[in-house]
């Protein structure tokens, strides 16, 4: 981030540099993932309900072609640079929900983008989902780089979130926000497309 010691809120489209004040640019990142499930109203008041959202990272090459994926079925990626901490099934609890942590530096060349999604594995749409947000932290000093709301709540049960991607000799990361639909990442794959 040049220049800059505090978070950048993205909006859709958005895209920051991921370049340090004093040169050079980030190498260990975690994309995190919050939510609440909205209270459910009825006539005894309101009660609380769990939503199972999921954050994935999908690795692309430089044609697109996808080459590794970290979900909650594949939790760390085969060079060991891209890391899941856990599948969390109720997005109870403040802060980051699910977090997945990118070693940058260790990423192999032929990796140029990144893009990290989530999904309603339980099927509830994005109506049902408050609060959401993913946000980027420098895992050096724990610092946020970068935070995205999920807003836009309706019937779609996935969004593609974000992505990073290689911008010259460092990286950069774009908000995207596409309201999609599917179980897990591989329902999202076309739709994923036009944002490589």
């Amino acid at each position: 981030m040049k220049g800059r010691d505090v978070t950048v809120s993205l909006s859709k489209g958005q895209k920051v540099s991921l370049s340090k004040a004093g040169g050079g640019t980030l190498t260990q990142v975690r994309m995190g993932l919050g939510w609440d499930a909205v209270r459910k109203k009825s006539l005894f008041g309101s009660r609380k309900q769990t939503i199972d959202l999921d954050a994935s990272c999908l690795l692309f090459d430089a044609s697109g072609q996808l080459a590794d994926q970290v979900w909650f079925r594949q939790l760390k990626s085969r060079d060991g640079a891209v890391q899941h901490t856990g599948d969390n099934l109720t997005g109870d609890g403040d802060g980051d929900d699910e977090s997945i942590k990118v070693d940058l530096s260790r990423l192999p060349v032929h990796i140029t983008t990144l893009v990290f999604t989530v999904n309603s594995f339980t099927g509830q749409d994005f109506s049902q989902i408050e609060n959401a947000f993913c946000r980027l932290i420098d895992e050096t000093n724990g610092q946020e780089v970068a935070r995205y709301a999920l807003t836009g709540s309706g019937n779609h049960t996935a969004q593609i979130m974000a992505k990073v991607a290689r911008d010259g000799q460092g990286w950069s990361m774009t908000a995207i926000g596409a309201p999609t639909s599917g179980r897990t990442f591989h329902d999202l794959l076309p739709a994923m497309a036009a944002h490589l």
